[in-house]
């Protein structure tokens, strides 16, 4: 699958910022830089892949300001350019449970891009650029990186919580127990976050 070189993504990113400039770039930085770190100590993970997969995941929102619909927005824009594997990333990284109703937030598209979506995300195959996209994003704040509890109570406090909240925040911290087997530690000694040891 296609996907940007370092330097194009971060032109693809600029140009984006110009458009809708916010917290959101900020939050995309943040993400590749997490997933850079941590496909260095992954055999098989392309480290620039994961990071320009992290850097343009919420590529959608060069359109303004979106909740739902950055995510078709993101795959289409990617599809134009010819990324396909970016374009996968951008529907995939909000859905660590496949269920669009896991989605926070205002459904701002139409009833044919919702059925796009739902259909997309039920029958796509996940990869680790996927997983680890997904767990990123909730390491990421649009000021540097954070606890994953820390991130998922920001979004919780914007957006609100549904009954598959809770499932959907169980499933983050499988993707993130998966990544630590796989490298022999903590995601947070990688990324060097300091959590809040409960004695």
């Amino acid at each position: 699958m296609n996907t940007p070189d370092r330097k194009t993504a971060h032109d693809i990113l600029k140009q984006a910022s110009e458009m809708n400039p916010g917290n959101w770039i900020g939050h995309s930085q943040n993400t590749a830089d997490a997933a850079e770190k941590i496909a260095r100590h992954i055999k098989g993970l392309d480290r620039e892949k994961a990071y320009t997969a992290g850097l343009l995941h919420d590529i959608g929102r060069r359109e303004g300001v979106r909740n739902l619909h950055h995510i078709i927005c993101g795959y289409e824009y990617m599809m134009s350019l010819g990324y396909d594997g970016t374009a996968k990333i951008s529907m995939t990284h909000s859905f660590a449970l496949k269920n669009l109703n896991t989605y926070l937030g205002e459904y701002d598209c139409t009833d044919a891009e919702l059925n796009f979506i739902r259909t997309y995300i039920a029958n796509i195959q996940y990869d680790d650029y996927d997983l680890l996209i997904q767990l990123c994003d909730c390491l990421a704040l649009s000021d540097g990186l954070c606890i994953i509890e820390q991130r998922l109570v920001d979004v919780a406090m914007r957006y609100g919580f549904n009954e598959l909240t809770i499932p959907k925040w169980k499933k983050i911290f499988e993707i993130k127990t998966y990544f630590e087997k796989i490298i022999g530690k903590s995601i947070y000694d990688v990324l060097e976050i300091m959590p809040v040891r409960v004695k």
